[in-house]
């Protein structure tokens, strides 16, 4: 399906010796690619799948500031490096798949284990360095900046009111608390499109699937999500971790006195939530999925919509 070796040959001018599937994210297919002296990490964007266009459509945008972050930051060894095509691109695409190449990083992705002490105040570190760094970095950043969207849910909202066959008896029982989220969505985001919140650069999708470690580091991956916004934004993913007291302690290391905006929290968890039930039924209704394929996105639809009442956000 995929014409790896002539992408790479192509594209990068790498005489590929092996290629070989790696575990990859959510948003992409991933490959080790080797050349006999080196190795690379290439993502492959698939064209087919509902979710593509909407992760690849910014990577020129938030490739340059990946880049600075970890030439001029104390980033540098954190976080991964991409490389560049040889005409200077930061992808390279065809009627198949967007591509992107990184520096292979030799490690172990932490995925659903425990973080750990040492790691904890890594990561907490990590997000304290990120977060020093705003709009006024040497970098164009105005189209990676938050600007609260959730067009979405009108789509979504549509999508309600006349579920598959195979879907409603999932959905049906969630429909009232889904509506709950998204008025309490649209609320929270014109208070904050009103706000004068600092917008600092925020990764926006941490969790174990995207962290690595290798030789003592901890290495934050997969930037798809990288944007200009409230703190809250990351914060999201440690709010109900029990280490939370413990990343805060280093966080204000950094960002003395700071204190979590409880309204842009709301809005980052709620939105979050109803992204991810509006991606997998997307997934569903559009992609071509396996039957194992097809049942592991209905088990994480199914989660997602079971955790709206265990998390009990208040709409």
């Amino acid at each position: 399906m995929f014409s790896l070796k002539k992408i790479l040959k192509g594209h990068y001018g790498i005489d590929s010796v092996n290629i070989s599937p790696e575990q990859g994210g959510w948003t992409a297919l991933a490959y080790q690619v080797t050349d006999g002296k080196a190795a690379f990490f290439l993502k492959v964007y698939d064209k087919n799948r509902a979710s593509t266009a909407k992760w690849t459509a910014l990577i020129d945008d938030y490739m340059p500031v990946l880049r600075w972050l970890s030439d001029r930051t104390a980033l540098s060894g954190k976080l991964p490096v991409p490389l560049l095509t040889t005409n200077g691109e930061y992808k390279c695409e065809d009627d198949d798949a967007v591509y992107v190449l990184y520096e292979y990083i030799a490690g172990e992705t932490i995925g659903g284990r425990p973080l750990g002490k040492g790691c904890e105040e890594k990561l907490a570190s990590i997000i304290a360095e990120l977060h020093r760094y705003d709009e006024t970095i040497p970098v164009k950043t105005e189209r990676i900046k938050e600007n609260y969207d959730i067009s979405f849910l009108g789509e979504m909202k549509q999508w309600l009111d006349h579920l598959p066959c195979e879907l409603a008896p999932l959905i049906q029982p969630y429909i009232g608390s889904i509506r709950e989220m998204m008025e309490a969505a649209l609320s929270l985001a014109d208070d904050l499109k009103c706000s004068d919140r600092r917008l600092a650069l925020c990764h926006t999708d941490i969790h174990g699937w995207n962290m690595m470690k290798t030789g003592g580091e901890l290495i934050l991956i997969d930037w798809e999500g990288l944007k200009l916004a409230p703190v809250e934004a990351d914060l999201i993913f440690f709010a109900n971790q029990p280490y939370v007291q413990e990343f805060l302690r280093v966080y204000r290391e950094t960002h003395k006195g700071f204190e979590i905006d409880q309204n842009a929290l709301r809005f980052y968890q709620i939105r979050r939530r109803l992204e991810d039930i509006w991606e997998f039924t997307e997934q569903l209704a559009f992609d071509i999925q396996t039957e194992n394929e097809k049942a592991e996105t209905m088990s994480l639809l199914k989660n997602e919509l079971e955790a709206i009442e265990d998390s009990k956000i208040d709409c």
